[in-house]
């Protein structure tokens, strides 16, 4: 069929034996290798229409790529239909109004760059190489969380192609069921081909990180604790622990003060003397240059595997498994992390998005990755096995973003009590899951009422 395959689409059309296929194909984890049928770069939501209706029409499997950073390689199939809209890069600042509108192929990095340079910024991630597209849909837990929500609580508007090939402008006051859905529901409703954000100010920030010993690591993670916990919305922090460059295993706090540089230094001041640290990096830079921190160590080409859930209390108990965990990581590049969820993002109601996950608590999360195939089984074994220890330490839910392929059940412990909700809304936008390469939820009709009793 790949010798039939014709499309009129405005981009390129990428076919097996093409010089850009294998590059086009490839995604943030290593793991996944897959191999579509055709590769649509699309330019504009026509394209994503074209796109859509082509793979329906000839019962063909669709998937949609974004940033392609997403760890289970869902924007990839086999055999099917690739929509790829890297090259849908768009961006447009209103500083007058704070509002940003942005394309579903933009990174983080972007973004970022495109509305610091009106003092401003969008609630997004951790990292700028990721995708806004994914990052938004799935929730956006970042540095700006405690502040100013997540990425998604600042999604007022989106542009989405349906399952039918229609285009939609979707908002408060249109369509408003769909922005709910997309304020964390995923890629279940469409192909959003334009994004629209609110923007909040933010200028240079104090951030960095603070690194201590392991034998300090006990003492590290109940003081942050306790500390964080009383700590003003404009900080956020990230914990981890890791192997350092000589093998040695240290915890590490990233921390990011996003409101008056002076009162920072003051909030910060407890923390930065605590042990005190082996090294601390906390110092002012832009918020843009912050965001590209964590680049160097996630390249692409590595593999890898990751397991997550909610920790809501950092007791005795969950802390000595932590370090216990974290004593038999393997050698090379995996760490486990605890990203704080806090302040504004805690005070959303929970059925006010599809993001459930409304709660002071941790983004716990094991990330393995390595670069041999050889020791997949053995850092994937790592990685299971210290899940399973800390299990009954975490929440029955999970942050969807960080999924990989886990299954029906923690698909619905990633959207709790509004999974019905999301369920009925896939039915109305998706009846056929057109848009299952995904963390799925499957359509499901109008729950009945039950009669009143005679």
């Amino acid at each position: 069929m790949t010798s039939q395959l014709s499309i009129d689409l405005q981009g390129d059309v990428l076919r097996p034996g093409d010089l850009e296929y294998d590059p086009a194909r490839a995604v943030f984890n290593a793991m996944i290798d897959r191999r579509p049928l055709a590769i649509l770069r699309c330019r504009d939501a026509a394209d994503v229409a074209r796109g859509i209706r082509f793979a329906r029409e000839h019962d063909l499997v669709l998937s949609v790529r974004g940033g392609g950073h997403n760890v289970a390689g869902s924007a990839v199939c086999d055999g099917g239909i690739m929509l790829d809209l890297s090259r849908m890069r768009n961006v447009h600042v209103d500083p007058d109004h704070r509002i940003a509108r942005a394309g579903p192929g933009l990174l983080l990095g972007d973004l970022d760059r495109a509305t610091q340079r009106h003092g401003l910024a969008v609630p997004l991630g951790v990292m700028s190489k990721t995708g806004i597209a994914g990052l938004t849909l799935g929730g956006g837990l970042g540095w700006l969380n405690g502040h100013y929500g997540l990425a998604c609580d600042n999604l007022i508007g989106a542009e989405v192609v349906t399952a039918a090939g229609e285009l939609l402008r979707v908002g408060p006051d249109e369509h408003a069921d769909l922005l709910w859905g997309l304020r964390g529901g995923g890629g279940n409703f469409g192909v959003v081909t334009s994004f629209t954000y609110r923007a909040h100010p933010v200028g240079p920030v104090l951030a960095g990180g603070l690194s201590y010993p392991r034998a300090m690591a006990a003492d590290v993670l109940r003081f942050h604790d306790e500390f964080i916990a009383a700590a003003p919305d404009e900080l956020a922090t990230s914990v981890s622990l890791a192997l350092d460059a000589s093998g040695a295993p240290v915890v590490s706090i990233a921390v990011c003060w996003s409101g008056s540089l002076d009162v920072g230094a003051e909030v910060l001041s407890p923390l930065r003397e605590f042990g005190p640290p082996a090294q601390d990096t906390v110092g002012p830079m832009s918020f843009a240059e912050f965001q590209c921190v964590p680049d160097a160590g996630f390249p692409l080409g590595r593999l890898h595997y990751w397991k997550s859930g909610y920790l809501c209390r950092l007791t005795d108990a969950a802390t000595g498994t932590l370090l216990d965990i974290a004593a038999a990581m393997p050698p090379g590049m995996s760490g486990i992390g605890l990203q704080r969820l806090r302040g504004a993002a805690s005070r959303v109601p929970v059925e006010a998005t599809a993001f459930p996950h409304r709660a002071e608590q941790y983004d716990f999360l094991i990330l393995a990755q390595w670069t041999d195939p050889a020791d997949s089984d053995r850092i994937i074994a790592w990685a299971r096995d210290s899940f399973g220890a800390m299990r009954p330490h975490l929440e029955d839910a999970v942050y969807v973003n960080n999924l990989g392929t886990e299954g029906p059940d923690r698909i619905r412990a990633a959207y709790g009590r509004n999974h019905r909700r999301l369920a009925e809304l896939k039915h109305k936008y998706d009846p056929a899951n057109v848009f299952r390469l995904n963390q799925n939820v499957a359509p499901a009709g109008p729950a009945r009422k039950s009669p009143p009793e005679m």
